[in-house]
């Protein structure tokens, strides 16, 4: 916008008299060519003098959206809408898996490698979905990059990785146990025993528009490729997007015989080596949360 323009719209808004008097003053201090793009808030009573230097420095606002570590695309979509993102705007371009076919071929959308962090959204870009998408891609990249060596010495797949952190990521939030966590899932997949872990049946039954908040026994028979109750080995993709912790976790496992785990009702975990021992710790901590 030239700089009569942008008096005008002022002028709308209440915050200058005379568009003309703006530019005269923009004019005279020399900042024609340094008022810089953007939305801006203006608050209380302001001199020109005062909103001018503000467009000088800049100081414009800034929408921001954090995405927690574990969140999938369909949660990204809605953290980001209040932020002047459209949901579906969000998704479609979370479905342009060009950005990651050299890292995974396989991918039929992005889930899994939108690096969950605090990014600044710039809403008024026609392209700000997109634009938005592309630096967490990039950003996943980066936290990735150290992580290469690891990965080939691993014997699983980049997709592999990180659809197991993301396993890894939804069943505890401590970062703790997070090798341990992936060090059961890693024992029994080299036993093909079945991972059996709640987020994937969760992730399929939104799949089919039937998850309700809560898992029932019928539910663990849900016939998806995700349900690791119903079918062994790994899910065919990422079922969230990891953060570095969890990642780090699947390539760097901690040494355990453990082939199970329940949930002690505490954020943490009871661990255990047999079927013997899994189910006395899971008669135990069920009897202590019903407070028995």
């Amino acid at each position: 916008m030239g700089i009569l323009d942008i008096g005008r719209q002022l002028q709308v808004l209440g915050l200058v008299r005379h568009p003309e008097i703006f530019r005269a003053l923009v004019v005279w201090r020399q900042d024609a060519g340094k008022l810089r793009a953007g939305e801006y808030a203006f608050e209380g009573e302001m001199s020109l003098e005062q909103i001018v230097d503000k467009m000088v420095r800049g100081d414009v606002v800034h929408h921001m959206v954090t995405f927690p570590e574990g969140t999938g695309l369909e949660e990204m979509a809605r953290l980001a809408a209040p932020q002047g993102i459209p949901p579906a705007a969000f998704l479609e371009a979370a479905r342009d898996v060009s950005l990651v076919k050299d890292l995974d071929p396989e991918a039929k959308d992005l889930e899994g490698y939108l690096f969950p962090d605090t990014y600044e959204v710039e809403p008024r870009r026609p392209d700000a979905a997109a634009a938005l998408v592309k630096r967490m891609v990039r950003r996943f990249r980066v936290v990735a990059e150290p992580m290469r060596e690891l990965v080939r010495g691993s014997g699983l797949s980049l997709r592999e990785v990180v659809t197991l952190a993301s396993l890894v990521e939804l069943e505890t939030a401590r970062k703790d146990e997070r090798p341990h966590i992936a060090a059961v899932f890693l024992n029994r997949l080299s036993k093909r025993m079945p991972l059996q872990t709640d987020p994937t049946v969760i992730y399929a039954l939104r799949q089919a528009g039937t998850w309700d908040g809560n898992i029932r026994k019928d539910d663990l028979e849900v016939d998806s490729p995700y349900n690791t109750y119903r079918y062994p080995g790994l899910p065919p993709g990422p079922i969230a997007c990891p953060g570095r912790e969890a990642i780090r976790a699947v390539l760097e496992p901690l040494p355990s015989d453990d082939l199970y785990f329940v949930s002690r009702n505490d954020g943490s975990h009871q661990f255990s080596r047999t079927l013997t021992e899994h189910e006395r710790a899971v008669n135990l901590y069920q009897r202590h949360r019903r407070g028995g």
